[in-house]
């Protein structure tokens, strides 16, 4: 499985982008994306999740401001970002590390493993 995130770019303080998460090379499986990014210099933060009962989770520094979904007739996630500030810029990463499998693979665990994806850059000006 393959996680590839798009929709970063240089961007305008206060401008409002999407980002995209797309698994790939699963047929039989969904899997939920989460959000975390790294400043130059500092460690991968946690940005926005789900709970287990489907609640959103985020930040306190992006509530408000962010808006996580999913689509699982795409096998994506999103994460909206509104009134981004100069503070945000950093390289934003997907992980799954839930999933729901039907059919051959539907025995497969729900979790206990971590995919990320290879990371996309938003730049904040």
């Amino acid at each position: 499985v393959q996680l590839v995130e798009s929709g970063g770019g240089s961007v305008q303080a206060g401008g409002s982008p999407r980002l995209s998460c797309a698994a790939s090379g699963s047929t039989y499986c969904r899997y939920e994306m989460s959000w975390y990014r790294q400043a130059p210099g500092k460690e991968r933060e946690f940005v926005s999740g789900f709970e287990p009962d489907g609640k959103t989770n985020y930040t306190d520094t992006v509530k408000g401001r962010f808006t996580i979904s999913q689509d699982n007739s795409k096998n994506s996630g999103y994460l909206q970002m509104n009134n981004l500030i100069v503070e945000d810029t950093a390289m934003y990463f997907c992980k799954s590390s839930r999933r729901r499998c039907v059919g051959p693979l539907r025995a497969l665990p729900t979790t206990g493993f971590s995919y990320w994806g290879q990371g996309t850059q938003v730049t904040v000006s």
